[in-house]
């Protein structure tokens, strides 16, 4: 096994899903007072499936393209988001 790959797949998972929109969905259910175990093992089992899903696609994906064109289209998909955010939005009345 690759621990340095494990070890930055967690790390860059982990934050990534740091307060993000599922993390404050299961605040909000585990805050309605039910049981906390029931949200903790749903919840992590929708991220375990979704990275399974993930890790397959890209499995897939990387056996179509070069890893070199892979990471070209992930860097400008990047950018592109990243542009997105940094222009003002446009007021329309």
């Amino acid at each position: 096994m690759d621990w340095n790959l494990l070890g930055l797949s967690f790390v860059t998972v982990f934050l990534s899903e740091l307060g993000d929109k599922s993390q404050l969905a299961a605040i909000a259910l585990s805050g309605q007072g039910q049981s906390r175990k029931a949200v903790f093992f749903g919840t992590a089992g929708a991220l375990v499936l979704t990275s399974l899903l993930g890790a397959l696609a890209g499995g897939a994906v990387a056996e179509l393209f070069p890893t070199r064109i892979l990471k070209a289209m992930a860097a400008v998909g990047f950018a592109v988001l990243a542009i997105r955010l940094l222009l003002p939005k446009s007021e329309t009345d």
